[in-house]
C-alpha cells in the first residue's frame, strides 16, 4: 500500500483542489480527508456517508451529586477555571449547615434548578481533562468519563471509498482524530484491494500535520509564488526533513509572479524534491468549485488541467521509484529531475 499526503504551509493555496484532482486522475484510490478542523474535500467529492462513529479523544470529569460534599477543593485546584459554583451558591455554607439566605433561595428555586445543594458546575470548553480534580476529591465523587469530541465517517464517492471526520467546536484533539481517519483509510484500502491512499492534510506544521504525514511514502507540498508562500514552503520542507519524508512541490498559480516561481522551483529541487510541478492561474478552477466538481472534470482540455495532469504523472513516477536507503530526501538535482 502506498500513501501520499498533500499539505501546505498555509490555508488557501489550492491543496484540497489539487487533492481532489489527483483522486480523479488516480487509479482506484482511497481518499482520506485529514483536515478535520476545517474539512472541505467533501464539497468536491460529494461523499455518500455509509457509517458514522463517535470519536472520543479525551475525558471530562463527571461529579456524582449524591457523593459530593461541596467542599470546593476541586474548584480551588483547577488551574483552567473549568469548575465553579452555580449562581447563588453560598461558599461559606459549603461544609455543612444552611443560612437563612440559602433557605429563602431554596424555597424560591424551581425544582431541578442548580443551587446551593448542587455540585460544582463544569465548563467543558475550559476543561483540559487533566484529571487533577478527580485525584484531589476527598469524597471520591469525581470520575473521568470519555467525551465525544467529533465524528468519524466512512463514505463512498465517485472515485472510491473515503475516510473523513468532523472535529467538534473548540475541541483540541485533532491529531488523534487524524490518526483515526488514516487508520480507517488503510482499512478501506485493504478491504477493497486498493493500493493508493491519497491524504488531504491540514495546513501548517502542527500536531494534525505531523499525524497526517507520519510514515507516508511521499509528501506533496503546495505553495504559491509569494513571500509568505516561500516562507511556509521552507517550514514544511524542514518538517519533512525532520521526519525523513520524500517530498514533491507544486507551485500553484505560478504565473502570478514568474520570477519568484522560478526561484521556488530551484529551491525545491535543491531541497531534494523528487518532482516539482507548476500550475497556472485559471478561472476554470473557481467555476469548477461552483459546480462541486474538480478542475480536471470541469475543463479537462484546459491549460491548468494539463498542468495538473503533468504533475500527477510525475508523482506517479516518483511513487513507483524506490526511495534511497539512507535518506528519502537525499537525491541529487539530476536524479530529481529524472
Amino acid at each position: 500500500m502506498i500513501e501520499a499526503a498533500v499539505v501546505s504551509g498555509k490555508g488557501g493555496t489550492g491543496k484540497t483542489s489539487l487533492t481532489a484532482c489527483f483522486a480523479v486522475l488516480a487509479e482506484r484510490p482511497v481518499v482520506a480527508d485529514c483536515d478535520v478542523d476545517a474539512a472541505d474535500l467533501h464539497l468536491v467529492l460529494r461523499p455518500t456517508v455509509e457509517t458514522t462513529e463517535e470519536f472520543s479523544g479525551r475525558s471530562l470529569p463527571a461529579i456524582a451529586a449524591e457523593d459530593c460534599t461541596r467542599c470546593g477543593r476541586c474548584i480551588e485546584v483547577c488551574r483552567f477555571d473549568a469548575l465553579s459554583w452555580a449562581a447563588g451558591h453560598d461558599e461559606g455554607a459549603a461544609a455543612g449547615g444552611e443560612t437563612a439566605g440559602q433557605a429563602i433561595a431554596a424555597a424560591a428555586r424551581p425544582a431541578g434548578a442548580p443551587g446551593d445543594d448542587a455540585p460544582p458546575r463544569l465548563d467543558a470548553f475550559r476543561c483540559e481533562g487533566c484529571g487533577l480534580c478527580m485525584r484531589i476529591c476527598p469524597a471520591e465523587a469525581i470520575v473521568m468519563e470519555p467525551a465525544v469530541n467529533g465524528e468519524l465517517y466512512t463514505s463512498q464517492t465517485r472515485v472510491g471509498p473515503m475516510a473523513h471526520a468532523r472535529l467538534g467546536i473548540a475541541e483540541d484533539t485533532s491529531g488523534k482524530l487524524v490518526t483515526k481517519v488514516r487508520e480507517r483509510a488503510r482499512q478501506l484500502a485493504e478491504k477493497s484491494g486498493r493500493e493508493l491512499v491519497l491524504i488531504d492534510g491540514p495546513p501548517g506544521i502542527g500536531c494534525p500535520v505531523i499525524a497526517s504525514i507520519a510514515g507516508v511514502d511521499l509528501l506533496v507540498i503546495v505553495t504559491e509564488p509569494t513571500v509568505a508562500g516561500r516562507h511556509d514552503l521552507e517550514r514544511v520542507v524542514r518538517l519533512a526533513e525532520h521526519f525523513r519524508r520524500r517530498i514533491a512541490v507544486c507551485i500553484n498559480k505560478w504565473d502570478l509572479n514568474e520570477a519568484l516561481a522560478d526561484r521556488l522551483t530551484e529551491e525545491a529541487w535543491a531541497s531534494g524534491a523528487v518532482a516539482v510541478g507548476r500550475v497556472r492561474y485559471d478561472g476554470a478552477v473557481t467555476a469548477a468549485q461552483r459546480e462541486g466538481r474538480t478542475l480536471v472534470e470541469h475543463a479537462p482540455d484546459g491549460a491548468a488541467a494539463a498542468d495538473v495532469g503533468a504533475f500527477w504523472d510525475a508523482l506517479v513516477g516518483a511513487l513507483a521509484a524506490p526511495a534511497p536507503a539512507d535518506h528519502p530526501n537525499d537525491q541529487s538535482t539530476a536524479e530529481g529531475r529524472a
